[in-house]
């Protein structure tokens, strides 16, 4: 798998971005070293001029390719929802037997993330690290109807209707598919936050994952 996504150029909204930071060193230097500093300090104590400082350059330089630090996470989040989404597609195709086809779904979207070694400008254990505690900040805002329109969340969507179409699959007579499936993205990433920060709260822990938890969850409630 990893060969395969180290060819693939994980297409992102151009209207999250002034200039495309993969177009150039600057800007793949900047999304690098923006995932490791908003994992260092948050993102309610990130500034542009934190990450200017971090890569040696000026905070007008970030400005050229982000008009905000909101539109940098989206871009983040954007980013690795298209690669968790190259990542689903690579697993389940191919896959005739919708349960199996579900069960590689789940675990894709729910498992712990490592770093895959493809995207040198790019750590994805990281950034998932990000996107547990950060990407809600992208959806709770007062510009998500307008930011929606113009398609910031489509490749979000997309994971959550790919894991859809398999429930339907293996369940027709399910009424809550898109329910389900929303939950399940969403809920692994609470999940997670939940596993290292509020153990008492979750039974996902050390021996329990929360890839284990969904897989058992969703079977059991698409038997009913």
């Amino acid at each position: 798998m990893d060969t395969v996504l180290s060819n693939i150029k994980i297409q992102v909204n151009e209207k999250i971005y002034v200039k495309d930071p993969e177009s150039s060193t600057l800007g793949k230097k900047i999304i690098q070293e923006s995932i490791i500093l908003i994992d260092e300090i948050g993102f309610e104590d990130f500034t542009f001029k934190k990450l200017g400082d971090r890569i040696g350059s000026n905070e007008s330089s970030i400005y050229r390719y982000f008009e905000s630090k909101h539109k940098l996470l989206v871009y983040l989040s954007s980013w690795y929802w298209g690669w968790m989404e190259y990542r689903l597609v690579l697993s389940t195709s191919n896959i005739n037997d919708p349960m199996e086809k579900l069960k590689r779904a789940l675990t894709i979207v729910t498992e712990k993330i490592e770093d895959d070694n493809t995207t040198l400008h790019i750590n994805e254990a990281i950034l998932n690290r990000i996107i547990i505690v950060q990407f809600t900040k992208t959806l709770l805002t007062k510009e998500v109807d307008e930011e929606n329109k113009e398609g910031f969340f489509l490749v979000y969507k997309r994971v959550i209707n790919r894991i859809i179409t398999i429930i339907e699959e293996v369940n027709p007579d399910y009424m809550f598919a898109k329910s389900l499936a929303s939950s399940i993205v969403e809920g692994a990433l609470h999940q997670h936050f939940l596993k290292d920060h509020l153990k008492t709260i979750t039974n996902c822990n050390d021996d329990v994952s929360p890839t284990a938890f969904y897989i058992n969850l969703v079977f059991q409630t698409l038997k009913s």
